[in-house]
């Protein structure tokens, strides 16, 4: 078995692989997705309501909640305004 990797973190490892940037920014999306889930659930909100609250179809709310999925800023932040949220961005 190899130790090159042996002590090191998982983002070096990431990094030397090429991935960093896309495995973190996967990860973001499963992180932001799943809190809207939860902050529906929570609230009582079916998609069904969701989509009616935002104005639009059932499959964008899907959409909204699939990490495969890029989604704009602006959808983000209306369906975080419905469900008592808001975004947070900063760069670090």
């Amino acid at each position: 078995m190899s130790k090159k990797h042996m002590g090191s973190s998982v983002d070096d490892f990431l990094r030397e692989e090429g991935i960093f940037e896309e495995t973190q920014a996967r990860a973001i999306k499963e992180v932001v997705a799943w809190q809207l889930a939860e902050a529906m659930k929570k609230q009582n909100i079916s998609k069904n309501k969701m989509a009616m609250l935002l104005k639009t179809s059932r499959t964008q709310v899907d959409r909204l909640l699939d990490p495969k999925n890029d989604i704009t800023l602006g959808s983000l932040q209306k369906a975080a305004a419905m469900v008592g949220r808001r975004v947070r961005i900063e760069l670090v």
